[in-house]
């Protein structure tokens, strides 16, 4: 989301850097990489990497460009600053020029070498980095790459940008390497706009890290954004992207692809549809699996070996959001509530395996709603699927409003961990359990990029399961 940054860490970054320098991690980036402005296929991910020299400093350095294109003071109060008045500097689609990729290309530097507080912030008790805290600040990166896409040729010099970015979802974030990232040496978030609509646009971010002269990657982030205007009461146009080479029409195409999968799994989502034919025959085994046979009472089920509930793998937190966290409309940003899913999803998946995972995959982060700063934060992790060694979790978002008596979800995160032995299989005991248990089926297939297998019937067998009762 548009982010109000007003948290310390930065505010003495920042103050620091006024000492030091602020462009040292661009001399930094640009004496260990000397790519000029254009494309490479991409090792990682499908299609062409998007590669320039253009560098917009550390962390600090964004924040602070954000601040003042929006004019955000720093400084807390409980009725947000209005921002009426600009509603009248918004632009209309047909006045906005088209941009291309490179426009909006940029790198910003994680100063972790240099900087003993930021490295305290992002050291795990291993020593290696925390991968919360690095989704956190791919929020931002997503919205500095949105303000650097959009362009207002008109807008007089002296007023702020009458534009709020919003965080829509967050799709595929695959990992690799984590074991080798170091907690001791700069990373790299670089990225740009791969698509854009009438007022949403998708971000997409590589991250990785310089470690004794070699670069590791470690994820391609995708982000979809949607402008708002000034006060976040509506929807703003954002600059056409028009693909400038060859290169910039194969990353676009992959985009155009992206959305329609996205609307189709939308529309497809088994907590919209009903289960495909072949999932219904997965669900009916599971119930003949832990039930007694010859026995009508189906509520009496009965456990496997190896095997949990799903009632017992979850864990819940409740958090107290603070104003440090807010963006300029006194809701939390989207970082924040990507960083406290990330690590409750870790604690679950570590006292599911009993012991620690690796994150495998980020999948399909939805933002329904806004939180605001004045509301309780529940986060509930569920482990939903199991498969060998790898397991999938489910971590949902619920606020709760104590003056007006509200709750709802507000997002939902789907997280897959890999494990170093096998681990117990989890089963669904009610429907909605099984719903959940078929959709971490579908997103675990997905992380792993493999073709759903359908069940063999023939090979199904009446024996008798040895299982504990559980009444």
């Amino acid at each position: 989301m548009h982010r109000l940054i007003a948290r310390g860490a930065w505010r003495i970054l920042a103050k620091r850097n006024t000492t030091r320098g602020s462009l040292m991690p661009c001399a930094f980036f640009a004496s260990h990489n000397r790519r000029q402005y254009g494309t490479k296929k991409s090792e990682d991910s499908p299609g062409f990497k998007l590669t320039s020299d253009h560098c917009s400093g550390n962390l600090a350095d964004v924040a602070k460009s954000i601040r003042e294109r929006v004019d955000v003071d720093f400084g807390y109060n409980t009725v947000p600053k209005p921002r009426d008045h600009l509603l009248k500097y918004q632009p209309k689609l047909e006045d906005l020029p088209t941009r291309s990729m490179l426009d909006s290309h940029t790198t910003v530097v994680l100063p972790l070498s240099s900087d003993e507080y930021i490295r305290e912030r992002y050291v795990n008790y291993l020593g290696r980095v925390r991968m919360g805290r690095v989704m956190e600040e791919l929020d931002m990166i997503a919205v500095w790459l949105c303000h650097r896409h959009v362009l207002l040729p008109n807008l007089p010099k002296d007023v702020p940008l009458p534009y709020t970015f919003v965080t829509l979802l967050v799709d595929m974030v695959e990992f690799s390497n984590i074991e080798r990232l170091k907690a001791n040496y700069d990373i790299h978030l670089s990225g740009h706009i791969s698509w854009t609509g009438r007022s949403s646009m998708e971000t997409t971010i590589y991250v990785q890290q310089l470690a004794d002269g070699e670069y590791i990657d470690v994820t391609r982030a995708l982000f979809l954004m949607v402008a708002r205007n000034a006060t976040n009461t509506g929807s703003a146009p954002v600059n056409p992207l028009k693909p400038a080479d060859e290169t910039e029409k194969a990353i676009w195409k992959e985009a155009e692809k992206r959305q329609k999968q996205r609307r189709a799994a939308h529309t497809e989502s088994v907590l919209n549809s009903p289960p495909r034919e072949h999932e219904q025959a997965i669900m009916y085994n599971l119930l003949k699996r832990t039930t007694i046979p010859d026995n009508m009472d189906l509520n009496r089920r009965v456990l496997p070996p190896k095997c949990r509930w799903m009632q017992d793998s979850q864990q819940t937190t409740m958090i107290s959001p603070f104003p440090e966290n807010r963006n300029a409309q006194n809701t939390i940003f989207g970082g924040y509530i990507m960083r406290q899913a990330v690590e409750i999803s870790f604690i679950m998946a570590s006292i599911y395996l009993r012991g620690r995972p690796i994150l495998h995959c980020i999948s399909d982060i939805s933002f329904l709603s806004p939180v605001r700063v004045n509301t309780f934060l529940q986060m509930t992790a569920y482990v939903v699927y199991t498969n060998k060694n790898y397991v999938q979790l489910m971590t949902v978002a619920h606020i709760w409003d104590v003056q007006s008596g509200e709750d709802r979800t507000t997002n939902i995160f789907y997280l897959t961990y890999k494990a170093d032995k096998i681990v117990d299989e989890v089963l669904p005991r009610s429907y909605r359990e099984m719903l959940w248990y078929i959709h971490g089926r579908r997103k675990l297939l997905a992380a792993l990029k493999l073709d759903p297998q359908y069940p063999d019937e023939t090979k199904e067998t009446d024996a008798k399961p040895k299982a504990t009762e559980n009444k």
